[in-house]
C-alpha cells in the first residue's frame, strides 16, 4: 500500500530538480548577455549621446559595397596577423572591463570617461538665405595651387570655393601640393571625390575638373593673394583683374581668407564646402570605415592623434627627453630646410611656453590622470613616431592596446595608400573624427581640423591638453618633488574640465595684437564654426543640413 505513495514522492523530487537546473541556467545565460551588454557599450553610448551620427548615404554605401567587393577586403573585426593579445576582446581570453573602468587613482563612472559634453541645442545651419542665387555667370577661370599637408590643403580648397563664388570664377579642380615635407604625388581625384565635389557645389560655383584646351594659352596671372583677406579685397582688387585676363591662378590657398566679418552666405557656404562637398574618395572612405569597425570591437576607443614626428619635432625644435644625437639630427634638419624660417630655437624656452607637442610619456601621464584605465584601446593618429619603440615603451606599459592603421589592416590592405602621406593622413582623419575621445598632443592643422568637425557634428569629446599648464606639473614628477597619485590626478582633471568640446563662440584676436599678428591670433574658422555655421535648436523645422564628412 506504500508504494504508490512512495512513487509520487520520487516523481516530485525529480520534478523539482528539473526546476531548479532550468532556473540556474536561466540565472547563468542572462549573467552572460549582461557582460555581453557592458563588453561593448560604444554603440549605446553613440545612440544616446551623439544625435548628428553620421547617417548612411544610400548611393555612397553602395558604392563603398561594390568597392569593398572589388578590392576583396576583409570584413573581419581583426585582421590575421593581430597576436591573442592584440585581438578584439570578444576573441580573447582577457575581456574589458565592465560598466565601471578602474583606473590606478580609484574608479571612474563610464559616463564620466566617455559622455559627450552637451550640444547646447546647437545645430548645423548651413542652407543659404532666401536671397542666395544660382552663381552668375562666369567671369573668368581660377586655378589654385594649394600647399601643405592634408589639412592645411582643405581648408585652403574650401577657402578657394568661397573666393571663386566672390569673384565670379569658374573654379578648376585644385592641384594638391607634390613638393611639401611628404612629397605626395597624389592628385585631386587620388585623395578626395571628385565628381561629389562638383555636383555638390553645382548652386553655388561653377567647378570643373581642367581648364579648356582652346584657353591653355590665354592670358594668365599668378597672384600670391593676401593672407586673411576680407570681401572688399577680392571683389575690388581681385575682381578688377577679369578686365585684363582671362585666368587666375593662386600661387598658395592657405589662409587667404579672413576667418571673421564675411557675409552669412559665404561663411556657410565654406562650411557646406568643407563638411559636405569635399570628401574623401570612395577607396579611402571603405578603409577609414573598416578601420573604425575594427577599432569598435575594443569598445569606447580615444583617438590620440601622437603629434611625436620627425618633422614636427625639427620644425618646432623639441628635443625634451631626447639624446643629444637625436637633438643634433633634427637641429639638421630643420637647417637644411630651406623654408622653415626660424633656425635658432631654445628648446627648454619652447616647452615652458606650451609651444612643444607632449611627448609619448607625457600622453602617459596625461591619460593616467584624467582616469583612463590602462585596458583604454587607443588608436595612434600619426605617421612614424620619432626613435620608434624607445619613445612609445612608457606609453605602451601604462596602455598596451595601441593600435593604428598599420595594425588594424594588413599590409595587403593598405598596400593602396602606402607612400602617399595624404591618402595615409585621411585615414587618420575619418578614424579620430569618428572618435568616442579625440585627443591631440599638439594643436598643428590636423588637431584644428578635426576638433572643428567634431564641433559640426554634434560636439563629440574633444580634450585639448593644456600644454603650458601640463608642463609645470611634469617638471615636478620628474623632479621627484610630486608624485603621481590623487593629486596630481585631481589637478590634471580640474584644468581640463571645461577643455572637452563644448559649444562656445570662435575666438577673436587676443588684446593688443595688431596687423597680421591680429589676424594669426584669432582661432581659425575650421577650427570652430559657431557661430557662422551652428544655430540653436528651434521648435519644428531647423535650417540644418545632413552633416556628412564623406
Amino acid at each position: 500500500m506504500q508504494w504508490p505513495w512512495r512513487r509520487r514522492k520520487v516523481v516530485v523530487v525529480v520534478v523539482l530538480r528539473k526546476l531548479l537546473t532550468c532556473a540556474i541556467c536561466v540565472i547563468a545565460l542572462m549573467g552572460l548577455l549582461s557582460v555581453r551588454v557592458h563588453v561593448f557599450p560604444s554603440s549605446k553610448v553613440s545612440d544616446l549621446t551623439d544625435p548628428y551620427k553620421l547617417p548612411t548615404v544610400t548611393q555612397h554605401e553602395l558604392n563603398y559595397q561594390k568597392l569593398s567587393a572589388e578590392k576583396k577586403w576583409t570584413q573581419e573585426l581583426t585582421p590575421p596577423h593581430l597576436s591573442k593579445e592584440q585581438a578584439p576582446p570578444h576573441l580573447s581570453k582577457a575581456p574589458l572591463s565592465s560598466h565601471k573602468l578602474n583606473g590606478d587613482n580609484g574608479s571612474l563612472d563610464f559616463e564620466k570617461l566617455w559622455k559627450q559634453p552637451s550640444n547646447r541645442d546647437f545645430v548645423p545651419c548651413v542652407q543659404p538665405g532666401s536671397n542666395y542665387t544660382a552663381p552668375d555667370e562666369s567671369r573668368g577661370y581660377l586655378l589654385v595651387h594649394t600647399n601643405g599637408g592634408l589639412n592645411q590643403m582643405r581648408a585652403g580648397i574650401c577657402d578657394m570655393v568661397a573666393v571663386a563664388r566672390i569673384i565670379n570664377a569658374t573654379l578648376v579642380v585644385p592641384e594638391l601640393d607634390k613638393r611639401s615635407f611628404w612629397q605626395d604625388a597624389s592628385n585631386f581625384s587620388d585623395v578626395f571625390d571628385e565628381d561629389h565635389f562638383i555636383n555638390a557645389l553645382a548652386n553655388d560655383v561653377n567647378v570643373i575638373k581642367k581648364l579648356p584646351k582652346d584657353l591653355s594659352s590665354a592670358t594668365k596671372v599668378v597672384m600670391h593673394f593676401r593672407s586673411w583677406s576680407g570681401l572688399e579685397y577680392y571683389r575690388d582688387e581681385i575682381a578688377s583683374l577679369w578686365e585684363e585676363f582671362q585666368v587666375i591662378r593662386a600661387a598658395k590657398s592657405d589662409s587667404r581668407l579672413a576667418n571673421n566679418h564675411l557675409p552669412p552666405d559665404i561663411q556657410k557656404l565654406r562650411c557646406r564646402a568643407c563638411y559636405e562637398a569635399l570628401r574623401f574618395s570612395p577607396k579611402i572612405e571603405a578603409m577609414g570605415k573598416l578601420l573604425v569597425d575594427r577599432m569598435r570591437a575594443y569598445g569606447p576607443f580615444i583617438a590620440l592623434h601622437l603629434r611625436y614626428e620627425k618633422d614636427m619635432l625639427a620644425f618646432s625644435g623639441c628635443t625634451h627627453g631626447l639624446s643629444d644625437v637625436e637633438a643634433e639630427e633634427l637641429r639638421t634638419i630643420r637647417e637644411n630646410t630651406a623654408y622653415w624660417k626660424i633656425k635658432d630655437i631654445n628648446a627648454t624656452e619652447q616647452r615652458s611656453r606650451g609651444y612643444c607637442p607632449l611627448t609619448p610619456t607625457e600622453v602617459g601621464i596625461f591619460l593616467t590622470g584624467l582616469g583612463y584605465p590602462s585596458n583604454t584601446p587607443i588608436y595612434i593618429a600619426a605617421g612614424e613616431i620619432y626613435g620608434g619603440d624607445t619613445h612609445m615603451a612608457d606609453l605602451r606599459s601604462r596602455y598596451p592596446i595601441l593600435m593604428s592603421k598599420e595594425k588594424l589592416a594588413s599590409v595587403e590592405e593598405l598596400e593602396p595608400f602606402t607612400n602617399h602621406a595624404s591618402q595615409m593622413a585621411a585615414l587618420d582623419y575619418i578614424v579620430s573624427v569618428e572618435s568616442d575621445v579625440f585627443i591631440p598632443s599638439y594643436s598643428g592643422n590636423m588637431a584644428r581640423a578635426v576638433e572643428g568637425h567634431r564641433r559640426f557634428l554634434g560636439h563629440r569629446k574633444t580634450i585639448s591638453p593644456d600644454r603650458k599648464a601640463l608642463v609645470r606639473l611634469f617638471d615636478k614628477i620628474e623632479k621627484g618633488l610630486l608624485m603621481e597619485g590623487r593629486k596630481v590626478s585631481n589637478r590634471i582633471s580640474e584644468i581640463h574640465k571645461k577643455l572637452q568640446g563644448s559649444p562656445r563662440r570662435r575666438r577673436g584676436p587676443v588684446s593688443g595684437t595688431k596687423g597680421m599678428d591680429r589676424f594669426r591670433s584669432e582661432e581659425a574658422f575650421y577650427v570652430n564654426p559657431l557661430p557662422d555655421c551652428l544655430c540653436k535648436r528651434v521648435s519644428g523645422n531647423v535650417n540644418a543640413s545632413t552633416a556628412s564628412m564623406r
